[in-house]
């Protein structure tokens, strides 16, 4: 994604997606299809156990729900939270199975300590990384943020968050931002030599170490996905 096509430098997102662009992109089967693709890594990445039984996943800047009904296909039990309003409307008229909270995640997380089994975020995060306005910190943010995520997971539990940092600096900040607040883990780069197929994960794990330094002691951050040229990879 180039900066050209990135929606966090035009706007914020609860009023970049308004109900026009919020039923064009529930409505796009492109977009449907990157969403299934996206959110079914992020779920490999999890590792959740392979008991079958359900788990209670939290999806961070869950839109109109596209990535809650690749949760749902799964098996899992889901909530989802999204600033955008027009986005949630989508998500309830679709008759999505999640339950839906409006919030800001850069406010922080309004759930009890150790609710969730794990957490997920699809091209969501990055935004965190944008001032909106000139009182808005994004660093201050970005703590709010990781913190109550770390605090409302379950200890042993994973978050893997799907990025687009806008260069290796952004990328660092999200990753330091996320081991101070006391996760372990690390960033994933699917496809790293790829242009069109190159995507960012950023696997984190509760009870791991801490730290800027990145991995947890213990944590082993899962491979990546590699391949040859473009045209082998899924350019989603």
């Amino acid at each position: 994604m180039g900066r050209g096509d990135r929606p966090e430098l035009v706007s914020p997102p609860d009023i970049y997606y308004g109900e026009t662009e919020a039923s064009k992109y529930t409505s796009n089967s492109r977009m449907i299809a990157i969403q299934a693709a996206l959110t079914n890594r992020a779920l490999e990445l999890l590792a959740l156990p392979a008991d079958g039984r359900p788990r209670l996943l939290l999806d961070l800047g869950c839109g109109s729900g596209l990535s809650g009904d690749a949760l749902t296909e799964a098996g899992h039990h889901w909530v989802g939270t999204d600033i955008a309003s027009a986005m949630l409307d989508v998500a309830r008229a679709r008759g999505v199975e999640g339950d839906l909270l409006r919030g800001d995640l850069g406010h922080g997380l309004p759930f009890r300590p150790g609710t969730f089994d794990g957490a997920v975020s699809i091209s969501a995060v990055q935004w965190l990384c944008h001032a909106d306005t000139s009182a808005s910190d994004p660093r201050k943010r970005l703590r709010r943020f990781f913190e109550s995520l770390y605090a409302c997971l379950a200890r042993g539990a994973r978050a893997v968050l799907q990025i687009y940092p806008d260069g290796p600096d952004q990328a660092a900040l999200l990753v330091g931002a996320a081991m101070r607040a006391g996760f372990g883990g690390g960033l994933v780069v699917d496809y790293p030599h790829s242009t069109r197929a190159k995507k960012h994960y950023l696997v984190l794990m509760v009870g791991g170490g801490g730290g800027d330094g990145g991995y947890g002691a213990g944590d082993a951050v899962p491979d990546a996905l590699d391949g040859g040229s473009d045209e082998e990879e899924a350019a989603v």
